[in-house]
């Protein structure tokens, strides 16, 4: 069974930066790892996307370059760096695990419960 535990979230101003941090328990070094999130009103959408090993990265396309995504498997961690960021970035953001690379949340087999983002001043 995997756990994930995401945590990191807060409010911050605009242009500000943010680490999501998700911790993961049970066999997850094999997995791909997922940042998804939902702002209210609206579908979960892809944020970003890591391989096992980090050599395949994939991104929202809007949000490449100012969100960087990274793991240290001998932390059993997925982390989530935020920069630039703007209230439209206002979500609830979650980590997902999956066997199988994909960008779709529907692929994703174990979620955390997520945290809260909030942009504003």
């Amino acid at each position: 069974q995997v756990q994930l535990v995401e945590s990191g979230g807060g409010l911050v101003q605009p242009g500000g930066s943010l680490r999501l941090s998700c911790a993961a328990s049970g066999r997850t070094f094999s997995y791909v790892m997922g940042w998804f999130r939902q702002a209210p009103g609206r579908d979960r959408e892809f944020v970003a996307a890591i391989s096992w090993n980090g050599n395949m990265l994939s991104y929202q396309t809007s949000l490449k370059g100012r969100f960087t995504i990274s793991r240290d498997n001998a932390k059993n961690t997925v982390y989530l760096q935020m920069n630039s960021l703007q209230p439209e970035d206002t979500a609830v953001y979650y980590c997902a695990a999956g066997e199988n690379w994909a960008t779709v949340s529907g692929s994703y087999d174990y979620w955390g419960q997520g945290t809260q983002v909030t942009v504003s001043s």
